[in-house]
């Protein structure tokens, strides 16, 4: 089974590899070395921003804001790696639309249960949903890594996600 799905991503795997930082000549002006500091930099930025939120956790409306612009930088730092045009195509890839939107869904629910209704409790729901769809949209960068989620819920709580 390894072996079938070695051989059915190793060709992508190999142009992607090759291309990813060429592909993005048209975008910027910005070196590939640039664009790699650019995304530690944008990494390490949302990084620290999650960790700083668990700071203000006991006041949830500054604990979803930092969290959430965390959460918005990590993922966004990847479009310095590939171009915002593949990074959008591999967001809305139609093996992931769902997990995205969701994600999306998420990070827009609890800003405004932050900003707009100020109700702890309901930000409080949103982020830990926010947390789940996000978890969820990264496995689904991990091949078979869903199934395998999918399949360990029914084992255990007899249910599917």
């Amino acid at each position: 089974m390894w072996k079938q799905a070695q051989s059915l991503f190793a060709e992508d795997d190999e142009e992607s590899q090759d291309n990813l930082l060429e592909e993005t000549g048209d975008l910027c002006n910005l070196s590939q070395t640039q664009r790699l500091y650019a995304f530690g930099v944008c990494s390490l930025a949302g990084i620290v921003c999650m960790f700083l939120s668990m700071i203000v956790l006991a006041i949830p409306i500054k604990f979803a804001l930092l969290f959430t612009f965390g959460n918005v930088l990590a993922v966004g730092s990847t479009t310095f790696l590939m171009g915002a045009k593949r990074q959008l195509q591999m967001m809305f890839d139609p093996v992931r639309i769902y997990a995205t939107s969701i994600y999306i869904g998420f990070v827009v629910l609890a800003l405004i249960c932050g900003l707009l209704i100020h109700s702890k409790l309901l930000t409080i729901i949103a982020v830990l949903c926010e947390i789940c769809a996000l978890i969820w949209y990264s496995l689904s960068y991990i091949p078979f890594a869903r199934g395998i989620v999918s399949k360990v819920t029914i084992r255990l709580f007899d249910t599917e996600i």
